[in-house]
C-alpha cells in the first residue's frame, strides 16, 4: 500500500461573498483510519467536504485524495470517493434494489457486476431483507443504511460522511456505527463529520477540530485527551479475575486518584499529565503486571478539551 495520505489539504481558503467560510486549512488524513471532522455549526466542515467531494472548486491552497488533485483530476478523485451529504434527495418511488442499481449503471458497472456488488452491499449494511422494499416506506434509519450502500456501489477507497448519524435514534445510530467499523476493517479510509466530538470518540482513531474555518487541532485522539495539561481521567477496564494493585499506582509521581467503579471490573484514574502521559501510564499498568481490556480517555475531558479548542478568541 502507497504511504501517501488518503486526504491532504494545505492551506486551504474558501470564501462565500465577505464570509470566510474555511480560512488556510491544513491536515492530513492517513489511509485505512476512521477520521473525524468535527466542529461547531457553521465552521466550515461542509464546506471542506464539498471540497473533497469535487463538488466545489478550492478559491485557494492544495487539495489531494490520494495524491490526485481535486480540481485538476477530479474525474479520478470521483471513481476514489463516496460522497454521503447530510441531507440527500432519494428517488423514493423506487425499490432498494432499481435504487441502487441506477447508480451503478450510472457508474458504468455491467449488469452481472452491478447484480453481484448490490447483493455484497446489502448484505454488508443489512439490508437484504428489504431489497424490493420502496424508499418512501423506509425508516430514516433504514434510508441512511440505502444511501450508505449507494456510495459504496462503485467500491471506492475514501468515504466522506456529513453527519451520518443525524436524526436516527440510539439504536440505528449504533448499528450504523458497526457498520462502519466493518467497513474500515476491509481497508475503506473514512472521513466523518460531526459537531459533536463525544459521538466519534469510542471509533475513531484521529480527528481534525475546526472552528470558524481554523483547524483549532489535528491528530490522535489519545494526544488530544493529553493537550488538557491539567488533571485528566482515564477509564481502565479489567480482564475477569484481574486484580488491580491500588497502592503500587497510588505511590507514583502524578497519579492523583484512583477510584473503582461502581459496575463493572474496572476503575477511573485521574493523574496529572504534566508529570504523566497517557503512554506512560499504559505501560507502568502493563508493568505492575495488570491484565487490561480496554483504556482510554473519559469522554467528558474530551468534550471539555472539545469546547476549550472552539470557545471565543484568536484562531490558532
Amino acid at each position: 500500500m502507497s504511504t501517501e495520505p488518503a486526504i491532504t489539504v494545505k492551506d486551504l481558503s474558501h470564501m462565500y461573498r465577505l464570509t470566510k467560510a474555511v480560512d488556510k486549512m491544513s491536515f492530513e488524513v492517513e489511509q485505512g483510519s476512521i477520521h473525524g471532522f468535527v466542529g461547531p455549526n457553521g465552521a466550515g466542515k461542509t464546506t471542506t467536504l464539498r471540497i473533497l467531494a469535487t463538488l466545489l472548486p478550492p478559491q485557494h491552497g492544495t487539495v489531494k485524495v490520494y495524491g490526485r488533485g481535486v480540481r485538476t483530476e477530479d474525474k479520478k478523485v470521483r471513481r476514489l470517493i463516496g460522497y454521503m451529504p447530510d441531507h440527500f434527495s432519494m428517488y423514493r418511488q423506487m425499490t432498494v434494489f432499481e435504487y441502487l442499481d441506477f447508480f451503478g449503471a450510472a457508474y458504468g458497472m455491467p449488469l452481472a457486476d452491478r447484480t453481484r456488488t448490490i447483493n455484497d452491499v446489502l448484505t454488508l449494511t443489512d439490508m437484504d431483507g428489504r431489497r424490493g422494499s420502496l424508499i418512501k416506506a423506509l425508516s430514516r434509519g433504514m434510508q441512511q443504511r440505502v444511501s450508505l450502500a449507494r456510495v459504496l456501489v462503485h467500491d471506492p477507497k475514501l468515504l466522506l460522511l456529513d453527519e451520518p448519524a443525524s436524526g436516527l435514534d440510539p439504536r440505528a445510530r449504533i448499528e450504523l456505527m458497526e457498520i462502519l467499523r466493518e467497513l474500515s476493517r476491509m481497508g475503506k479510509t473514512i472521513f466523518i463529520s460531526s459537531h459533536i466530538l463525544s459521538e466519534l470518540a469510542e471509533m475513531c482513531d484521529s480527528v481534525t477540530i475546526i472552528d470558524r474555518g481554523h483547524v483549532k487541532y489535528s491528530g490522535s485522539m489519545s494526544e488530544l485527551a493529553a493537550q488538557d495539561q491539567r488533571q485528566r481521567r482515564y477509564l481502565l477496564h479489567l480482564a475477569d479475575g484481574g486484580e488491580f494493585p491500588f497502592d503500587a499506582l497510588r505511590a507514583r509521581e502524578g497519579v492523583a486518584a484512583i477510584v473503582p467503579m461502581v459496575e463493572g471490573n474496572g476503575v477511573t484514574i485521574d493523574f496529572d499529565g504534566v508529570v504523566m502521559t497517557p503512554s506512560a501510564l499504559l505501560r507502568a499498568l502493563l508493568e505492575a503486571g495488570v491484565e487490561v481490556e480496554s483504556f482510554k480517555p473519559d469522554v467528558r475531558h474530551l468534550n471539555q478539551a472539545f469546547m476549550e479548542l472552539t470557545e471565543a478568541g484568536v484562531p490558532s
